[in-house]
Protein backbone atom coordinates (compact mmCIF):
# COMPACT_ATOMS: atom_id res chain seq x y z
CA UNK A 1 0.00 0.00 0.00
CA UNK A 2 1.38 3.46 -0.79
CA UNK A 3 2.26 5.72 2.10
CA UNK A 4 0.63 9.08 2.71
CA UNK A 5 3.75 10.86 1.51
CA UNK A 6 3.76 8.81 -1.68
CA UNK A 7 0.12 9.71 -2.26
CA UNK A 8 0.94 13.38 -1.80
CA UNK A 9 3.84 13.02 -4.25
CA UNK A 10 1.56 11.58 -6.93
CA UNK A 11 -0.98 14.34 -6.36
CA UNK A 12 1.67 17.03 -6.57
CA UNK A 13 3.01 15.62 -9.83
CA UNK A 14 -0.51 15.59 -11.23
CA UNK A 15 -1.06 19.21 -10.25
CA UNK A 16 2.27 20.11 -11.80
CA UNK A 17 0.98 18.85 -15.14
CA UNK A 18 -1.59 21.59 -15.37
CA UNK A 19 -4.59 22.00 -13.07
CA UNK A 20 -5.41 25.16 -14.95
CA UNK A 21 -5.72 23.20 -18.19
CA UNK A 22 -7.75 20.41 -16.61
CA UNK A 23 -10.08 22.92 -15.01
CA UNK A 24 -10.87 24.46 -18.38
CA UNK A 25 -11.43 21.03 -19.89
CA UNK A 26 -13.88 20.04 -17.17
CA UNK A 27 -16.69 21.97 -18.84
CA UNK A 28 -15.81 20.89 -22.37
CA UNK A 29 -16.68 17.76 -24.31
CA UNK A 30 -13.41 17.96 -26.29
CA UNK A 31 -11.81 14.95 -24.63
CA UNK A 32 -14.93 12.86 -25.11
CA UNK A 33 -15.21 13.81 -28.78
CA UNK A 34 -11.54 12.96 -29.25
CA UNK A 35 -12.16 9.72 -27.31
CA UNK A 36 -8.97 10.34 -25.35
CA UNK A 37 -10.26 11.22 -21.88
CA UNK A 38 -9.06 7.96 -20.32
CA UNK A 39 -5.70 8.19 -22.06
CA UNK A 40 -5.19 11.82 -21.04
CA UNK A 41 -6.02 11.06 -17.43
CA UNK A 42 -3.65 8.11 -17.45
CA UNK A 43 -0.94 10.20 -19.07
CA UNK A 44 -1.31 13.14 -16.72
CA UNK A 45 -1.58 11.22 -13.48
CA UNK A 46 0.20 7.96 -14.21
CA UNK A 47 2.85 8.50 -13.71
CA UNK A 48 20.52 -2.39 -28.63
CA UNK A 49 21.83 -0.61 -31.84
CA UNK A 50 23.98 -2.62 -34.26
CA UNK A 51 24.40 -0.09 -37.07
CA UNK A 52 23.82 -2.68 -39.79
CA UNK A 53 21.30 -2.68 -42.61
CA UNK A 54 18.28 -4.84 -41.92
CA UNK A 55 15.15 -5.84 -43.75
CA UNK A 56 11.92 -4.25 -42.62
CA UNK A 57 9.80 -6.60 -40.60
CA UNK A 58 6.15 -7.11 -41.40
CA UNK A 59 4.03 -5.77 -38.56
CA UNK A 60 0.27 -5.72 -38.25
CA UNK A 61 -2.04 -6.76 -41.05
CA UNK A 62 -4.01 -3.86 -42.47
CA UNK A 63 -7.49 -4.75 -43.63
CA UNK A 64 -10.41 -2.61 -44.69
CA UNK A 65 -12.87 -2.35 -41.82
CA UNK A 66 -15.64 -0.89 -43.97
CA UNK A 67 -16.40 -0.04 -47.55
CA UNK A 68 -16.53 3.56 -48.70
CA UNK A 69 -18.52 4.68 -51.71
CA UNK A 70 -16.14 7.60 -52.25
CA UNK A 71 -13.13 9.29 -50.68
CA UNK A 72 -13.65 10.52 -47.12
CA UNK A 73 -12.33 14.06 -46.85
CA UNK A 74 -12.27 16.78 -44.23
CA UNK A 75 -14.00 19.95 -45.37
CA UNK A 76 -12.10 23.25 -45.67
CA UNK A 77 -12.76 25.69 -42.86
CA UNK A 78 -14.86 28.77 -43.53
CA UNK A 79 -12.90 31.66 -45.08
CA UNK A 80 -12.47 34.71 -42.86
CA UNK A 81 -12.71 38.24 -44.10
CA UNK A 82 -9.96 39.30 -41.69
CA UNK A 83 -6.72 37.54 -40.86
CA UNK A 84 -7.25 36.27 -37.33
CA UNK A 85 -4.87 33.74 -35.79
CA UNK A 86 -6.49 33.67 -32.37
CA UNK A 87 -7.03 29.99 -31.44
CA UNK A 88 -10.59 29.06 -30.55
CA UNK A 89 -11.33 27.67 -27.10
CA UNK A 90 -10.81 24.03 -28.05
CA UNK A 91 -7.57 24.72 -29.90
CA UNK A 92 -6.25 26.70 -26.96
CA UNK A 93 -7.16 23.99 -24.47
CA UNK A 94 -5.56 21.30 -26.63
CA UNK A 95 -2.40 23.35 -27.08
CA UNK A 96 -2.16 24.10 -23.37
CA UNK A 97 -2.59 20.42 -22.56
CA UNK A 98 0.19 19.40 -24.94
CA UNK A 99 2.37 22.22 -23.63
CA UNK A 100 1.90 21.00 -20.06
CA UNK A 101 2.71 17.47 -21.18
CA UNK A 102 5.85 18.71 -22.94
CA UNK A 103 7.03 20.58 -19.86
CA UNK A 104 6.32 17.82 -17.37
CA UNK A 105 7.08 14.68 -19.37
CA UNK A 106 9.15 15.57 -22.44
CA UNK A 107 11.61 18.18 -21.14
CA UNK A 108 12.92 16.06 -18.22
CA UNK A 109 13.92 13.13 -20.47
CA UNK A 110 15.09 15.13 -23.51
CA UNK A 111 18.78 15.19 -22.58
CA UNK A 112 18.94 11.43 -22.04
CA UNK A 113 16.88 10.76 -25.17
CA UNK A 114 19.35 12.85 -27.17
CA UNK A 115 22.25 10.86 -25.71
CA UNK A 116 20.54 7.49 -26.25
CA UNK A 117 19.29 8.43 -29.72
CA UNK A 118 15.93 7.02 -28.74
CA UNK A 119 12.61 8.16 -27.30
CA UNK A 120 11.12 5.93 -24.57
CA UNK A 121 8.20 3.88 -25.87
CA UNK A 122 6.18 4.82 -22.81
CA UNK A 123 6.53 8.50 -23.63
CA UNK A 124 5.49 7.95 -27.25
CA UNK A 125 2.47 6.04 -26.02
CA UNK A 126 1.52 8.85 -23.67
CA UNK A 127 1.88 11.40 -26.47
CA UNK A 128 -0.34 9.34 -28.73
CA UNK A 129 -3.00 9.14 -26.02
CA UNK A 130 -3.36 12.92 -26.36
CA UNK A 131 -4.83 12.33 -29.84
CA UNK A 132 -2.04 14.09 -31.75
CA UNK A 133 -1.87 11.56 -34.60
CA UNK A 134 -5.53 11.43 -35.59
CA UNK A 135 -6.15 15.05 -36.59
CA UNK A 136 -5.97 14.21 -40.30
CA UNK A 137 -8.37 11.25 -40.15
CA UNK A 138 -11.85 12.03 -41.55
CA UNK A 139 -14.88 11.56 -39.30
CA UNK A 140 -16.24 8.72 -41.43
CA UNK A 141 -13.23 6.59 -40.43
CA UNK A 142 -13.11 7.35 -36.74
CA UNK A 143 -11.57 10.81 -36.84
CA UNK A 144 -12.86 13.73 -34.83
CA UNK A 145 -12.17 16.79 -36.98
CA UNK A 146 -14.90 17.66 -39.48
CA UNK A 147 -12.81 20.47 -40.96
CA UNK A 148 -9.16 20.46 -41.93
CA UNK A 149 -6.85 20.95 -38.98
CA UNK A 150 -3.61 22.50 -40.22
CA UNK A 151 -3.74 25.31 -37.65
CA UNK A 152 -4.49 22.86 -34.85
CA UNK A 153 -1.58 20.69 -36.00
CA UNK A 154 0.70 23.72 -35.96
CA UNK A 155 -0.36 24.62 -32.42
CA UNK A 156 0.30 21.08 -31.22
CA UNK A 157 3.67 20.84 -33.00
CA UNK A 158 4.77 24.14 -31.52
CA UNK A 159 3.74 23.09 -28.01
CA UNK A 160 5.41 19.68 -28.22
CA UNK A 161 8.64 21.07 -29.68
CA UNK A 162 8.84 23.48 -26.75
CA UNK A 163 9.67 20.37 -24.76
CA UNK A 164 12.05 18.89 -27.33
CA UNK A 165 12.10 19.07 -31.10
CA UNK A 166 13.53 15.57 -31.63
CA UNK A 167 10.95 13.90 -29.41
CA UNK A 168 8.25 15.95 -31.11
CA UNK A 169 9.42 14.59 -34.47
CA UNK A 170 9.30 11.00 -33.20
CA UNK A 171 5.83 11.49 -31.71
CA UNK A 172 4.25 13.29 -34.67
CA UNK A 173 5.69 11.21 -37.54
CA UNK A 174 2.87 8.60 -37.63
CA UNK A 175 0.28 11.36 -37.95
CA UNK A 176 1.94 12.52 -41.17
CA UNK A 177 1.14 9.20 -42.83
CA UNK A 178 -2.46 9.28 -41.56
CA UNK A 179 -2.89 12.85 -42.79
CA UNK A 180 -1.44 12.05 -46.24
CA UNK A 181 -3.80 9.11 -46.69
CA UNK A 182 -6.70 11.16 -45.35
CA UNK A 183 -6.01 13.99 -47.79
CA UNK A 184 -5.22 12.11 -50.99
CA UNK A 185 -5.89 8.39 -50.54
CA UNK A 186 -8.44 6.33 -52.44
CA UNK A 187 -11.49 5.03 -50.56
CA UNK A 188 -9.86 1.60 -50.36
CA UNK A 189 -6.62 3.03 -48.97
CA UNK A 190 -8.47 5.12 -46.41
CA UNK A 191 -10.63 2.22 -45.24
CA UNK A 192 -7.60 -0.08 -45.03
CA UNK A 193 -5.10 2.08 -43.18
CA UNK A 194 -6.76 4.97 -41.34
CA UNK A 195 -8.73 3.07 -38.67
CA UNK A 196 -5.41 1.90 -37.19
CA UNK A 197 -4.53 5.51 -36.36
CA UNK A 198 -7.65 6.15 -34.30
CA UNK A 199 -6.99 3.63 -31.53
CA UNK A 200 -4.52 3.53 -28.66
CA UNK A 201 -2.03 1.30 -30.51
CA UNK A 202 -1.07 3.69 -33.30
CA UNK A 203 1.41 2.14 -35.75
CA UNK A 204 4.83 3.69 -36.16
CA UNK A 205 4.87 5.16 -39.66
CA UNK A 206 6.96 7.48 -41.81
CA UNK A 207 6.39 9.90 -44.69
CA UNK A 208 9.58 9.55 -46.74
CA UNK A 209 10.44 12.35 -49.16
CA UNK A 210 14.00 13.53 -48.35
CA UNK A 211 16.89 11.80 -50.13
CA UNK A 212 20.56 11.52 -49.05
CA UNK A 213 22.12 13.78 -51.66
CA UNK A 214 23.18 17.43 -51.87
CA UNK A 215 20.88 20.11 -53.27
CA UNK A 216 17.88 17.81 -52.99
CA UNK A 217 14.77 19.11 -54.75
CA UNK A 218 11.61 17.44 -53.41
CA UNK A 219 9.86 18.08 -56.71
CA UNK A 220 12.55 16.09 -58.54
CA UNK A 221 13.13 12.91 -56.54
CA UNK A 222 15.74 10.49 -57.82
CA UNK A 223 13.86 7.55 -56.36
CA UNK A 224 12.08 6.02 -59.33
CA UNK A 225 8.89 4.03 -59.81
CA UNK A 226 8.63 2.17 -63.11
CA UNK A 227 5.81 0.09 -64.47
CA UNK A 228 6.11 -3.70 -64.55
CA UNK A 229 2.85 -4.92 -65.97
CA UNK A 230 0.21 -4.01 -63.40
CA UNK A 231 2.81 -3.46 -60.69
CA UNK A 232 5.23 -0.71 -59.69
CA UNK A 233 8.94 -1.29 -59.07
CA UNK A 234 10.69 1.28 -56.86
CA UNK A 235 14.41 1.99 -56.57
CA UNK A 236 16.15 4.64 -54.49
CA UNK A 237 16.90 5.78 -50.96
CA UNK A 238 15.11 7.97 -48.43
CA UNK A 239 16.82 9.83 -45.63
CA UNK A 240 16.29 10.88 -41.99
CA UNK A 241 13.10 8.97 -41.31
CA UNK A 242 11.93 8.79 -37.70
CA UNK A 243 12.28 5.33 -36.16
CA UNK A 244 12.34 3.44 -39.49
CA UNK A 245 13.19 0.12 -37.83
CA UNK A 246 9.90 0.23 -35.93
CA UNK A 247 7.76 1.51 -38.80
CA UNK A 248 4.73 -0.53 -39.80
CA UNK A 249 3.80 1.70 -42.74
CA UNK A 250 5.59 4.03 -45.15
CA UNK A 251 4.40 6.66 -47.60
CA UNK A 252 7.27 7.13 -50.07
CA UNK A 253 7.88 9.77 -52.73
CA UNK A 254 9.16 8.65 -56.14
CA UNK A 255 9.32 9.83 -59.73
CA UNK A 256 6.57 7.68 -61.21
CA UNK A 257 6.79 6.65 -64.84
CA UNK A 258 4.23 8.60 -66.86
CA UNK A 259 3.03 10.63 -63.85
CA UNK A 260 5.88 12.63 -62.34
CA UNK A 261 6.49 12.86 -58.58
CA UNK A 262 3.96 10.81 -56.66
CA UNK A 263 3.45 9.05 -53.33
CA UNK A 264 3.24 5.31 -52.68
CA UNK A 265 1.92 3.43 -49.66
CA UNK A 266 4.31 0.64 -48.66
CA UNK A 267 3.93 -1.95 -45.94
CA UNK A 268 7.07 -3.33 -44.25
CA UNK A 269 8.08 -6.82 -45.24
CA UNK A 270 7.94 -5.87 -48.92
CA UNK A 271 10.73 -7.57 -50.83
CA UNK A 272 13.59 -5.16 -51.63
CA UNK A 273 12.89 -2.90 -48.64
CA UNK A 274 15.66 -2.41 -46.08
CA UNK A 275 16.53 0.17 -43.41
CA UNK A 276 19.77 1.34 -41.86
CA UNK A 277 20.76 3.78 -39.15
CA UNK A 278 21.55 7.37 -40.08
CA UNK A 279 22.62 9.32 -36.97
CA UNK A 280 22.27 13.08 -37.38
CA UNK A 281 23.57 16.15 -35.55
CA UNK A 282 20.06 16.99 -34.39
CA UNK A 283 16.69 15.32 -33.85
CA UNK A 284 18.56 12.46 -32.22
CA UNK A 285 15.66 11.16 -30.08
CA UNK A 286 13.87 10.29 -33.33
CA UNK A 287 16.47 7.56 -34.05
CA UNK A 288 16.75 8.71 -37.66
CA UNK A 289 17.54 6.21 -40.39
CA UNK A 290 17.41 5.52 -44.11
CA UNK A 291 14.93 3.53 -46.13
CA UNK A 292 16.48 1.73 -49.12
CA UNK A 293 14.44 0.42 -52.02
CA UNK A 294 16.01 -2.16 -54.34
CA UNK A 295 13.51 -3.36 -56.95
CA UNK A 296 10.74 -3.16 -54.39
CA UNK A 297 7.65 -4.46 -56.17
CA UNK A 298 4.31 -2.94 -55.25
CA UNK A 299 0.79 -3.55 -56.53
CA UNK A 300 -0.94 -0.90 -58.60
CA UNK A 301 -3.08 -0.05 -55.56
CA UNK A 302 0.03 1.20 -53.72
CA UNK A 303 -0.09 4.50 -55.64
CA UNK A 304 -1.56 7.05 -53.23
CA UNK A 305 -4.77 8.43 -54.70
CA UNK A 306 -4.51 9.18 -58.39
CA UNK A 307 -0.87 10.24 -58.31
CA UNK A 308 -1.69 13.86 -59.20
CA UNK A 309 1.22 16.28 -59.26
CA UNK A 310 -0.81 18.97 -57.50
CA UNK A 311 -1.43 16.59 -54.59
CA UNK A 312 2.28 15.90 -54.29
CA UNK A 313 3.13 19.62 -54.38
CA UNK A 314 0.55 20.28 -51.66
CA UNK A 315 2.11 17.49 -49.58
CA UNK A 316 5.53 19.16 -49.77
CA UNK A 317 4.05 22.51 -48.79
CA UNK A 318 2.11 21.09 -45.83
CA UNK A 319 5.24 19.29 -44.66
CA UNK A 320 7.20 22.54 -44.68
CA UNK A 321 4.53 24.20 -42.54
CA UNK A 322 4.81 21.33 -40.06
CA UNK A 323 8.56 21.79 -39.74
CA UNK A 324 8.04 25.51 -39.27
CA UNK A 325 5.77 24.78 -36.31
CA UNK A 326 8.47 22.70 -34.63
CA UNK A 327 11.04 25.43 -35.27
CA UNK A 328 8.73 28.00 -33.65
CA UNK A 329 8.40 25.83 -30.55
CA UNK A 330 12.15 25.29 -30.23
CA UNK A 331 12.82 29.01 -30.81
CA UNK A 332 10.39 29.93 -28.05
CA UNK A 333 12.06 27.42 -25.72
CA UNK A 334 15.41 29.10 -26.45
CA UNK A 335 13.95 32.53 -25.73
CA UNK A 336 12.43 31.43 -22.43
CA UNK A 337 15.69 29.85 -21.31
CA UNK A 338 18.03 32.70 -22.21
CA UNK A 339 15.74 35.31 -20.61
CA UNK A 340 15.97 33.52 -17.30
CA UNK A 341 19.69 32.92 -17.68
CA UNK A 342 20.70 36.51 -18.46
CA UNK A 343 18.55 37.81 -15.60
CA UNK A 344 20.13 35.43 -13.08
CA UNK A 345 23.72 35.47 -14.33
CA UNK A 346 25.70 38.30 -12.75
CA UNK A 347 28.91 40.02 -13.77
CA UNK A 348 30.50 43.01 -12.05
CA UNK A 349 27.74 43.02 -9.45
CA UNK A 350 24.72 43.14 -11.76
CA UNK A 351 22.69 40.85 -14.07
CA UNK A 352 24.21 40.61 -17.53
CA UNK A 353 20.78 41.49 -18.94
CA UNK A 354 21.54 45.08 -17.91
CA UNK A 355 24.11 45.24 -20.71
CA UNK A 356 22.65 46.62 -23.91
CA UNK A 357 24.45 44.11 -26.10
CA UNK A 358 22.81 41.26 -24.20
CA UNK A 359 19.38 42.89 -23.98
CA UNK A 360 19.31 43.66 -27.70
CA UNK A 361 20.30 40.08 -28.59
CA UNK A 362 17.48 38.67 -26.45
CA UNK A 363 15.05 41.17 -28.00
CA UNK A 364 16.08 40.05 -31.48
CA UNK A 365 15.30 36.43 -30.57
CA UNK A 366 11.83 37.50 -29.41
CA UNK A 367 11.17 39.55 -32.53
CA UNK A 368 12.32 36.89 -34.98
CA UNK A 369 10.52 34.04 -33.22
CA UNK A 370 7.28 36.01 -33.31
CA UNK A 371 7.76 36.65 -37.00
CA UNK A 372 8.28 32.92 -37.55
CA UNK A 373 5.10 32.17 -35.64
CA UNK A 374 2.92 34.66 -37.53
CA UNK A 375 4.16 33.49 -40.94
CA UNK A 376 3.56 29.84 -40.00
CA UNK A 377 0.07 30.50 -38.67
CA UNK A 378 -0.88 32.43 -41.80
CA UNK A 379 0.25 29.63 -44.12
CA UNK A 380 -1.63 27.02 -42.06
CA UNK A 381 -4.77 29.19 -41.94
CA UNK A 382 -4.88 29.53 -45.72
CA UNK A 383 -4.33 25.78 -46.10
CA UNK A 384 -7.33 25.09 -43.86
CA UNK A 385 -9.51 27.44 -45.88
CA UNK A 386 -8.66 25.77 -49.19
CA UNK A 387 -6.90 28.89 -50.49
CA UNK A 388 -3.58 28.92 -52.29
CA UNK A 389 -0.83 28.93 -49.68
CA UNK A 390 2.33 28.41 -51.73
CA UNK A 391 3.60 31.98 -51.23
CA UNK A 392 2.86 31.97 -47.51
CA UNK A 393 4.55 28.59 -47.09
CA UNK A 394 7.67 29.79 -48.89
CA UNK A 395 7.86 32.86 -46.66
CA UNK A 396 7.41 30.81 -43.47
CA UNK A 397 9.98 28.27 -44.60
CA UNK A 398 12.51 30.98 -45.38
CA UNK A 399 12.01 32.70 -42.04
CA UNK A 400 12.11 29.52 -39.97
CA UNK A 401 15.14 28.08 -41.75
CA UNK A 402 17.19 31.27 -41.60
CA UNK A 403 16.04 32.86 -38.36
CA UNK A 404 15.65 29.57 -36.53
CA UNK A 405 19.31 28.75 -37.06
CA UNK A 406 20.22 32.31 -36.05
CA UNK A 407 18.19 32.01 -32.85
CA UNK A 408 19.90 28.75 -31.97
CA UNK A 409 23.30 30.32 -32.50
CA UNK A 410 22.41 33.40 -30.43
CA UNK A 411 21.17 31.17 -27.64
CA UNK A 412 24.55 29.45 -27.45
CA UNK A 413 26.37 32.78 -27.68
CA UNK A 414 24.38 34.40 -24.86
CA UNK A 415 25.36 31.60 -22.50
CA UNK A 416 29.01 31.90 -23.43
CA UNK A 417 30.97 28.82 -22.39
CA UNK A 418 27.84 27.40 -20.76
CA UNK A 419 26.15 27.41 -24.15
CA UNK A 420 28.78 25.08 -25.58
CA UNK A 421 28.41 22.31 -23.01
CA UNK A 422 25.61 19.79 -22.55
CA UNK A 423 24.81 20.97 -19.05
CA UNK A 424 22.47 23.48 -20.67
CA UNK A 425 19.91 22.58 -23.39
CA UNK A 426 20.66 25.44 -25.77
CA UNK A 427 23.35 23.50 -27.62
CA UNK A 428 20.74 20.78 -28.32
CA UNK A 429 18.20 23.31 -29.53
CA UNK A 430 20.84 24.85 -31.77
CA UNK A 431 21.43 21.47 -33.41
CA UNK A 432 17.72 20.74 -33.73
CA UNK A 433 16.76 24.12 -35.19
CA UNK A 434 19.03 23.48 -38.17
CA UNK A 435 16.56 20.80 -39.28
CA UNK A 436 13.96 23.38 -40.30
CA UNK A 437 15.97 24.25 -43.40
CA UNK A 438 17.03 20.70 -44.23
CA UNK A 439 14.10 18.37 -43.72
CA UNK A 440 11.55 17.63 -46.42
CA UNK A 441 8.42 15.62 -45.77
CA UNK A 442 8.39 13.44 -42.62
CA UNK A 443 5.73 15.64 -40.94
CA UNK A 444 2.44 16.97 -42.24
CA UNK A 445 -0.33 19.39 -41.20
Amino acid sequence: MPTASEDRGVAERGMGLGLRWLGRLAGSDLLDRLRIRKGVERTLYGGTKNGFRSATVAGRTFKAAQKLTGPARQAPSKPRSLFDITPDDEQQMLQEGVRDFAEAKVRPVAKQADFDRSTPDELLGQANELGINMLGVPEELGGVMHEQAAVTSVLIGEALAHGDMGIAYAALAPGAVATAIGHWGTPEQEATYLPAFTGEDTPAAALAILEPRPLFDPLKPETTARRDGEDWVLNGAKSLLARPKECELFVVAAEAEGLGPALFVIEPGTSGLTVEEEPAMGLRPAATGRLLLDDAKLPDTALLGEGKREDYVECVQRARIAWCSLAVGAAEATLDYVKQYVNERTAFGEPISNRQGVAFAVSDIGIESEGMRLATYRAASRADQGQDFARETAMARRLCAQKGMQIGSEGVQLLGGHGFVKEHPVERWYRDLRAAGVMEGALLV
